[in-house]
């Protein structure tokens, strides 16, 4: 059975040559200075990875909780090597791998591709796939559109000559990746890490179950209404070629789950998507650092997650971090 990270990639090739008129969100203007944040907090952070052998399993799991938070941000910034990258490496990598216990939920449905908006600047793209873990039972919904049975979304926007893909969702299970435009120097860069925000449940692995998928094009924002009630809005702020940045709002706090988690990989320090953890601590006056396996539990106003160093599996895939932690509504 494939995996979220190999569909990810069969996706963002068949795609990948389409071009679109210039767009100036894609332009990447520079982020406002930051100001304080509101109600600021600190969450609770807690490692639940397990080792591995499989570079094709998510079995990093690091889990943010706090009972009266209401935002949060998430970023996906280029990692500090990628200045000196010249070759990616981006491929599947299945040594030690076996999904054949997996479930494989069919779709009724022949396996599609469907445009779901467009605009001049902006494409939003939906797949199906032969199957996956779990049924695809979410609606999709742009303005008056609305699609059922679809695995992935798309966000992809232009800048200058190309056509950029810098996020996905998949419904069935409400993780998502996101990644920043390109570096100059590099004509592609991969996603890696994954994350999830809202109501974390276990259902085979930590998912959060949507109702619905919403996107309003205009304001580069996602609502997501979940089965447990409550709702996220996840905008994108900020899209260059350092960083992609996505503010996330609840409209109530989610008290007794962790309201995110990253997913990442990792079964070497040369075969990773994430291989170091940091945490910046309330009033401390250096950061906690660890590898990534080593981690247990800590709590803090930043979390970043990455690497130092190359790594054979998805080379260019950025550091993740979160912050921001606030009860303010």
């Amino acid at each position: 059975m494939l995996t979220r990270r190999h569909f990810t990639t069969l996706a963002s090739v068949s795609a990948g040559g389409m071009l679109f008129p210039f767009s100036a969100f894609a332009q990447g203007a520079p982020p406002p200075p930051e100001g304080p944040v509101p109600g600021a907090v600190e969450a609770t952070i807690l490692n639940r990875s397990e080792a591995v052998l499989c570079a094709e399993k998510d079995n990093v799991d690091i889990r943010m909780s706090h009972p009266g938070l209401l935002g949060f941000r998430v970023q996906a910034i280029h990692p500090a090597y990628i200045g000196g990258l010249v070759a990616d490496n981006f491929a599947a990598d299945w040594t030690n791998c076996d999904f054949t216990a997996d479930p494989a939920y069919k779709p009724p449905a022949p396996p599609r591709r469907v445009t779901l908006y467009e605009t001049e600047w902006l494409w939003v793209i939906g797949y199906a796939y032969p199957a996956f873990w779990r049924p695809a039972d979410v609606p999709v919904r742009i303005g008056n559109r609305t699609e059922e049975g679809l695995h992935l979304i798309q966000v992809w926007v232009r800048k200058g000559e190309r056509a950029e893909e810098v996020a996905v969702v998949y419904p069935p299970d409400g993780y998502w990746r996101i990644r920043p435009l390109p570096p100059q120097h590099l004509k592609w860069s991969a996603y890696g890490s994954s994350f999830v925000a809202g109501p974390i449940e276990e259902k085979g692995r930590p998912i959060v179950e949507f109702r619905e998928v919403v996107f309003d094009p205009e304001s580069m924002t996602f609502t997501t209404p979940f089965r447990r009630g409550g709702q996220a809005v996840l905008k994108i702020t900020t899209l260059d070629r350092d960083r992609l940045t996505m503010d996330v709002r609840f409209d109530r706090p989610i008290a007794d789950l962790p309201f995110a988690a990253l997913r990442s990989m990792y079964v070497t320090e040369f075969n990773n998507d994430a291989a170091k953890i940091a945490i910046r601590q309330k009033g401390a006056s250096r950061w906690i650092e660890e590898n990534i396996m080593d981690f247990k539990e800590s709590k803090g106003v930043e979390f970043w997650a990455g690497r130092h160093s190359y790594s054979r599996h998805n080379t260019s895939s950025p550091d993740m971090v979160f912050d921001r932690f606030s009860t303010a509504g």
